[in-house]
């Protein structure tokens, strides 16, 4: 059974850091695209960024692309995403995503392309 576990969300100012980790099973962690999605109160999901293995691909949305780094650890099986200068806007509860194999014409920003939730974690950044 495929599982993805996410933690290390929670309360933190403006300008403040946190770290994310998605934790994975069930599936080899040597071919696969995961990814973080976001969504806030009332707003649609929204991509954040995306890892696959071996480091092929890394993406980032405009909206985090300098503030927000995500990276994998094959060991432990668990995809990262740490985010730094927090902003308000950051507030909504974050998902990981899993597909695999890797499919190098996938679409990383469609969550449409991702067989694999997990149960989300929220992040809130007060003002």
């Amino acid at each position: 059974e495929v599982q993805l576990v996410e933690s290390g969300g929670g309360l933190v100012q403006t300008g403040g850091s946190l770290r994310l980790s998605c934790v994975a099973s069930g599936f080899s962690f040597d071919d696969y695209a995961i990814a973080w999605f976001r969504q806030a109160p009332g707003k649609e999901r929204e991509d954040v960024s995306c890892i696959t293995s071996g480091d092929t691909v890394i993406y980032y949305s405009e909206s985090v692309k300098g503030r927000f780094t995500i990276s994998s650890d094959n060991v432990k099986n668990t995809v990262y995403l740490q985010m730094n200068s927090l902003k308000p806007e950051d507030t909504a509860v974050y998902y990981c995503a899993a597909t695999f194999p890797y499919i190098q014409t996938m679409t990383y920003w469609d969550p449409d392309e991702y067989e694999y939730w997990g149960q989300g974690t929220q992040v809130t950044v007060s003002s």
